[in-house]
């Protein structure tokens, strides 16, 4: 058990706590700006990094530094780049069918790129991907395939079986793997099933096919080692697990994101063919804002080459620009169109084209080396030279890197170091007393969050004018989406919630990502939180982008809480904290939260709305579009989620007050505020309405009609629980060295008589009077976690039910003209379209919130120690202090993931092959939330993002 004033508990205690763009109209000043920024939060005023224990730490630092760009290339691809916002050209924002899978092979994307396995530059100039065929689909493979959200009978959803094995922060180590059926691929029986079965059916998925029955498939084993900053080593491994032969076609393709196609850059970059060592054949590889590289391709392999162009012809009956186009490689292996690729051998796209048969049980290596330095063999001195700048290649190598003829002992070699740095480095982060299986949960969630970044480029002002190569874009799109937004301006790596369901950033799910990526790279973590504040990205009225589907959308203010928490987690890890990023993040803070204030407290009584606030079909009512009894939703959930925001905030006003007095004026204000919004929530003024019913012991939404008329929404949910999240301690060490704050705060508490009521300072310490500021006191906390802990309705085996297991024999109703809207206990998928109808809040686990409430408990346990003690679980008999039943949470959260006694995971539920196949049984996958009952991972499945926060509560508090 960790202490209370560990990084894990959020208290206010002295120890405890350039790139190149296409777009030459946009405003100049701004790029400038901007450009590469997320890699150089700038030197000054940045901590130094006094803990360098291993190798990996040493690139870590030398990245902060930009002294080496260690970061420069990573997993950046998409995994899915059709059907998204920025590929939409559409009149009413069809984006599903705009662009969709079958457009993909043939068609160039004009903001992104995707692949299997794939990587990229962090500008996404030059792209690496697999691309595979087993002799008998009708496409190559090239991308992961999956259900558009009107196919899917809950949405969106992929269809394929791909797992993060590893990954270091800098990409110095890297190691995923891909199942490949060996049977045709079952695109169409995918399609059918799933739009033949309803919502109350489970998905059909590609097991459901019998696609590996058999063990008919082939792992693929994809791994990268940086022997250097631009010298990238990759080997391709295949494996055979069915009982006969089978063919396997591998393309490692590479290929320029298409940036000339659009009228506004017209330089192109260009593969041709080059010598190689002898045993190798080589690509040369030129781009006008990196110079020279080199795909060296162990053996002789036949080379393709094509370019990165839109297959008019095939998909719109017009005129190719050029002869060879995208799906050219697609043509040449399935359909063996020799006249598809360039005999000249030259393009933007190149594949060295692998034909391999495979006995039972055998295992194929591919060696490629993507790289500045100059092979050895055939080329002249000096050949790197292009525009003016030299290739590093020329340069001596360091030591251990193999020659680029070396395709053996010194290669694999390197494999080895650094496989056992990432070894060191993960056992420094990772707690040795932890059993096996508990150390590659970790292991596999850090994997995961790091594979999940992605290079993410949208212009929204570029996007709804269109390209001057193109057909102006519909009139119909300067009214509809994002058009608000046209200062947006993204090309950075961001966190993903999960590459192919959502890849696109989501402002929250990036806020909670942040917590287990800080424990192993505090300065990406940084560098996301930064980013979302930056004018490109927040709106001029202090607004942050919820998501491109529609970034004007709310999501909960939990920004302020995230860089509160990496601060402190930074602070443990590196022994050092840095002040300069809190104040950076705090100053644009104080934008947002008068954006909150002024435009989600309409009466300005400190009852706030916000619509779904991520928490999607929560409601009886979609709380995002107008209600239809009118009106309004006092939401207690919008209300809550400020009272954090403003103790968030006040935290790190007093942090940052330390050494500037000038911030004591600003922690009096949260004080205040904080205040306020206690008493609206417990009180509502005069004549209002609390949204506290004493009756039942919960918080509920108040529905407001415009005849005056109030009435609770008695939906027993996390909206009720989310109150828990607004709580604080105020220690008198703290408060006893801001004479400023202690004396304005005095002052409010002698002149507002009711302020003991949400405040609380029954606690003494040796040093003086200990304040608790929390939205439910003493007697609501107890009354609310009976409810929680009563297993009958939120507590589950596995965490906390975003609704109470009540609601399955007694479902919510309200009748609104004529119609009956139902809000019923459903632990699995959702059985409603609301948002989309691929994430579920009535009823499974959500780990966002089930992470909050562990650490709400922790804080509440600070203050009330030992003494206070609930019912854990409810009627059970067994008592327990607040910090025991956080432990009990995070416990059986963890559980979800580790196996149990008969040796089966929770989360893989009744699919006997990731039980038990020992091929399978060690794959982890992060779904984005789980089933109420049992456990099992619902959703979408590489949801790493949030629910890596298992790294976080393994740990801080183990098993």
């Amino acid at each position: 058990m960790r202490s209370p004033a560990s990084d894990s508990v959020g208290i206010l205690t002295p120890a405890g706590l350039a790139g190149t763009s296409t777009r030459f109209d946009v405003n100049a000043a701004v790029i400038q700006k901007k450009c590469d920024h997320s890699l150089k939060l700038l030197a000054e005023g940045h901590p130094i990094m006094p803990r360098i224990q291993t190798t990996e730490d040493r690139r870590l630092e030398e990245a902060r530094i930009r002294k080496k760009h260690w970061k420069r290339w990573g997993p950046y691809l998409s995994e899915r780049q059709w059907g998204t916002v920025r590929e939409d050209y559409s009149p009413g924002g069809t984006a599903w069918e705009y662009f969709p899978h079958d457009h993909a092979r043939s068609r160039a994307y004009r903001w992104g790129e995707d692949g299997i396995g794939g990587i990229s530059d962090r500008h996404q100039m030059m792209c690496f991907g697999l691309a595979l065929w087993n002799g008998r689909d009708y496409i190559l493979k090239e991308r992961l395939f999956g259900l558009t959200g009107n196919q899917g009978n809950h949405g969106e959803d992929v269809k394929e079986y791909y797992f993060y094995l590893d990954s270091t922060p800098t990409h110095s180590y890297m190691r995923m793997l891909y199942k490949y059926p060996q049977s045709e691929f079952p695109y169409e029986s995918l399609v059918e099933e799933n739009r033949r079965r309803g919502r109350a059916a489970p998905e059909f998925e590609l097991l459901d096919t019998g696609a590996f029955s058999g063990n008919r498939y082939f792992d693929i084993f994809v791994e990268y080692a940086k022997a250097d900053v631009e010298d990238i080593l990759i080997r391709i491994t295949a494996v055979n697990r069915g009982p006969e032969a089978a063919v396997l076609h591998i393309l490692p393709q590479l290929w320029f994101r298409n940036t000339w196609s659009w009228g506004k850059d017209l330089r192109r970059p260009v593969a041709r063919k080059a010598t190689g060592a002898p045993g190798s054949t080589c690509v040369e590889l030129q781009h006008w804002q990196y110079g020279k590289r080199w795909l060296l391709c162990a053996g002789q392999p036949e080379l393709l080459f094509t370019e990165n162009e839109t297959n008019s012809a095939l998909l719109f009956g017009g005129k190719n620009r050029s002869a060879y186009v995208k799906d050219a490689f697609n043509e040449y292996v399935t359909r063996g169109n020799k006249a598809a690729v360039n005999p000249g051998q030259l393009g933007t796209k190149v594949a060295p084209y692998y034909p391999l048969e495979l006995n039972p049980g055998q295992t194929v290596t591919l060696k490629l080396r993507l790289t500045d330095m100059e092979p050895l063999g055939g080329m002249e001195i000096g050949a790197g030279k292009v525009g003016g700048e030299v290739s590093p290649g020329e340069a001596d190598r360091a030591e251990g890197v193999p020659g680029t003829d070396d395709f053996g002992a010194g290669f694999d070699g390197l494999f080895v170091t650094r496989q056992k740095e990432a070894e060191e480095f993960y056992a420094t982060r990772i707690p040795k007393e932890l059993s096996d299986d508990a150390k590659a949960i970790m292991r596999q969630s850090f994997a995961g969050m790091l594979w999940s970044k992605q290079f993410y480029h949208y212009d929204v002002q570029t996007w709804l004018e269109g390209d001057p190569s193109g057909p102006p874009p519909p009139p119909e799109r300067w009214k509809g989406r994002n058009k608000d937004w046209t200062h947006l301006y993204n090309d950075d790596i961001m966190s993903m919630p999960d590459k192919w369901e959502y890849p696109w950033y989501a402002a929250w799910d990036l806020a909670f990502h942040c917590i287990p990526i800080a424990l192993v790279d505090p300065d990406f973590a940084k560098e996301q939180l930064i980013l979302l504040l930056r004018e490109w990205y927040m709106h001029p009225n202090g607004q942050l982008p919820a998501y491109e589907w529609a970034f004007g959308d709310v999501n909960p203010p939990v920004h302020a809480w995230a860089a509160w928490r990496v601060y402190k987690i930074e602070r443990r890890v590196r022994g050092v904290a840095d002040r300069g990023f809190l104040e950076k993040v705090f100053h644009k803070l104080l934008l947002n939260f008068t954006w909150w204030v002024n435009r989600k407290d309409p009466d300005g009584a400190n009852i706030f709305q916000g619509g779904f606030l991520g928490l999607d079909n929560i409601g009886v009512f979609d709380r995002s579009a107008p209600l239809p009894t009118g009106g309004n939703l006092e939401q207690s959930d919008g209300t809550s989620w400020m009272g954090m925001y403003c103790l968030n905030m006040l935290a790190m006003a007093l942090e940052l007050a330390k050494e500037d007095p000038a911030y004591e004026d600003v922690a009096s204000k949260f004080f205040e505020h904080f205040v306020y919004i206690a008493r609206a929530m417990n009180d509502f003024g005069s004549g209002g309405r609390s949204l506290w019913d004493d009756a039942d012991g919960f918080y509920y939404d108040v529905l407001k009609l415009p005849n005056g008329e109030e009435h609770f929404l008695k939906i027993r949910s996390m909206v009720g629980l989310i109150p828990l999240f607004a709580v604080e301690t105020l220690e008198p060490e703290i408060v006893d060295c801001l004479p400023g704050f202690k004396r304005r705060m005095q002052w409010f508490i002698d002149n507002h008589p009711d302020v003991p009521e949400h405040i609380e300072m029954t606690q003494r310490s040796a040093r003086g009077v200990r304040r608790l500021l929390s939205l439910a006191n003493r007697k609501q906390l107890k009354r609310m976690l009976s409810r929680m802990l009563d297993e009958s309705e939120f507590l589950s085996p596995y965490g906390v039910r975003a609704l109470s297991r009540f609601h399955k024999d007694h479902p919510y109703e309200v009748n609104v003209n004529g119609n009956t809207n139902r809000v019923a206990y459903e632990p699995a998928e959702s059985s409603t379209g609301l948002f989309g109808g691929n994430s579920n809040w009535r009823g499974p686990i959500w780990f966002p919130v089930n992470y909050l409430l562990v650490e709400s408990l922790q804080k509440y346990h600070h203050y009330y120690g030992e003494d206070f003690k609930v019912e854990c679980p409810t009627h059970s008999g067994a008592e327990s202090d607040l910090w025991q039943v956080a432990a009990e949470i995070s416990r059986r959260l963890v559980h979800i993931f580790l196996r149990d006694s008969s040796g089966r995971r929770p989360v893989a539920g009744g699919t006997d092959r990731f039980q038990s196949d020992p091929h399978w049984r060690d794959l982890i996958l992060f779904y984005e939330y789980f089933h109420g009952d049992n456990g099992a991972g619902l959703g979408a499945s590489h949801q790493t993002g949030w629910s890596g926060l298992v790294a976080k509560l393994i740990e801080q508090s183990g098993e």
